[in-house]
């Protein structure tokens, strides 16, 4: 058997190992299934592979290669999740080993972000306290070869690869740095680099704790405790989910559990194929209450919103920002041969007032899915389920969690758009930095505009006066927040854009707010604890 035959044997195999599980799943277990249905499977799967056999055979050029596992990776087992639902996913090797990674929380390397820029690939920053920052490694630099190898010509993907590896190994890096002319080399040890859901926890004002969530993978419920206990007088939190795409359904369910009271329902699924299920909280809060307000925007989905809905519907929190994505589907990933994975939606989940929160793909393509929100029904449309929170409020179902309170996000004009896709601010802050330094109070005066503004002229970007007035507060903000990441680390960088972001600092004007809701919240639990108690029988 050549190597091409074995090849496409095995990218068969994956394809029909997918087909099995979706449709024991689809078809609600093999219990469930129809002769009828039985065979309908068979003969669809005998079409396709008729279909590949005739192709693989006849194409006008050899298909070889990586085609095979293109024509089933990205095209045959895609196509046919696609017509299910817009979650339902397959993962090659290489993605399904980064989902892994992501839903852990570390690997071993030496801790940096990269990002490839044309034919380069750039340090966007070095996560504090792992080898590569602990080197003196800088946001800004240039990977010019990896243990002797250059790296002209690799993506980030290679340059990762080769930068990971069992901890405790060496690996030798070559950087380029703007102010020096030749490359400098760190001999780094790999390590286990933690990477953290909760990237930003501080105190925002006094006695109001600020927690940015990232995603939510093995660690989260741990992580976002850790940091509400970090607050010495807790009065209130800010907690932002914007952008959160979502991830372990168990880590949102753990969140709730330490923001809720015990035996308050989370979250519900139901399925077809498995049992339904119903969480509720089992350690609850303890009694230790606070006001919360909670930062959502339209990148905040899937496990996002069962902790946005759960604290909504419990009137435990102040939802604010923007009406969030809208993925109320539920999916388990199944681990396939050759390290493969199928993520496949197998359940709904329902917030704890009976909400149904995922938007309508049907009929709609997956750019306008996933990009274009204009379909999302307004807040007080006829079409969308009601339903009522534990003191009554009105809540939506469907086109995501409407919040309580609207905070738009802030429009970008033209000159901005260009400043952020030439990555300017990151650039300059390693120019200006080569042959400087700056304290912790750096501020941006009329020294720093001027140098900022002969940048933007080396680099061939036009501007005017009105261009650079019109967004003053903004480009301060985003010099100081690259100026103090390149000096000072991350977090550091992360805390001036949160001090100065509009949208974080309208959401704490709403503190009071979620006060009064969390005061109500509680008069509504005592109140069903004290009709629940007169109801109960008595014993003579």
């Amino acid at each position: 058997m050549t190597p091409r035959t074995r090849r496409a044997i095995f990218s068969l195999t994956i394809f029909f190992a997918v087909c099995a599980v979706a449709g024991l799943v689809l078809q609600g277990k093999v219990g469930a299934q129809s002769s009828e249905d039985e065979s309908q499977l068979r003969d669809s799967i005998k079409s396709f592979a008729d279909v590949y056999s005739i192709v693989e055979q006849n194409y006008a050029e050899p298909i070889k290669g990586d085609k095979v596992d293109d024509a089933i990776y990205d095209g045959a087992i895609p196509g046919m999740l696609r017509v299910l639902d817009p979650h339902s996913n397959f993962y090659d090797p290489k993605a399904y080993a980064r989902m892994r990674e992501d839903q852990r929380g570390h690997y071993y390397g030496v801790g940096m972000v990269i990002q490839q820029q044309g034919n380069k690939v750039y340090v966007i920053t070095p996560y504090e306290g792992t080898p590569s920052y602990r080197a003196g490694i800088k946001p800004g630099d240039v990977i010019a070869s990896i243990d002797g190898k250059a790296t002209t010509g690799w993506t980030s993907d290679q340059v990762a690869k080769a930068l990971k590896g069992p901890r405790g190994t060496h690996v030798q890096v070559s950087m380029i740095r703007d102010g020096h002319t030749s490359p400098l080399v760190f001999d780094l040890v790999r390590d286990d680099i933690s990477h953290p859901s909760v990237d930003l926890a501080f105190e925002i004002r006094p006695g109001i704790g600020y927690i940015h969530l990232t995603q939510f993978q093995e660690t989260t419920g741990k992580e976002v405790v850790d940091a509400i206990n970090s607050f010495p007088n807790l009065k209130g939190l800010l907690l932002d989910l914007r952008g959160n795409p979502g991830g372990l359904l168990s880590q949102a369910v753990d969140v709730c559990d330490h923001l809720l009271a015990k035996g308050q329902t989370i979250v519900s699924q139901r399925g077809r194929a498995y049992p339904d299920q119903n969480y509720v909280a089992t350690h609850g809060n303890g009694g230790k209450t606070f006001p919360i307000v909670v930062l959502v925007n339209r990148g905040t989905a899937s496990a996002a919103e069962i902790v946005s809905g759960a604290l909504q519907d419990h009137d435990r929190a102040l939802i604010v920002g923007e009406t969030t994505f809208g993925k109320g589907l539920v999916q388990t990933v199944y681990n396939l041969s050759d390290n493969t994975g199928l993520a496949l939606t197998t359940y709904h989940y329902y917030t704890p007032s009976g909400r149904l929160i995922q938007r309508n793909y049907t009929g709609v393509s997956l750019y306008d899915y996933y990009y274009n929100h204009a379909g999302a029904l307004p807040s007080n449309s006829t079409n969308r389920e009601v339903k009522f929170t534990d003191s009554g409020r009105t809540v939506y179902g469907g086109g995501g969690i409407t919040p309580d309170e609207k905070i738009e996000s802030p429009k970008s004009n033209n000159f901005q758009d260009q400043l952020i896709y030439k990555q300017v601010f990151f650039h300059f802050a390693a120019n200006y930095l080569a042959n400087r330094t700056i304290d912790r109070d750096f501020k941006v005066d009329d020294a720093v505009l001027k140098a900022f503004k002969d940048f933007l002229t080396s680099q061939n970007i036009a501007y005017t006066d009105q261009d650079i007035n019109g967004v003053m507060d903004w480009l301060k903000a985003s010099i100081r927040d690259k100026m103090v990441t390149y000096e000072f680390g991350q977090q550091q960088g992360l805390r001036v854009l949160a001090d100065w972001d509009p949208m974080i600092q309208k959401a704490l004007t709403y503190m009071p707010e979620a006060q009064a809701l969390e005061e109500h919240a509680h008069e509504v639990l005592a109140q069903k604890a004290q009709a629940r108690n007169e109801g109960a029988p008595t014993h003579q």
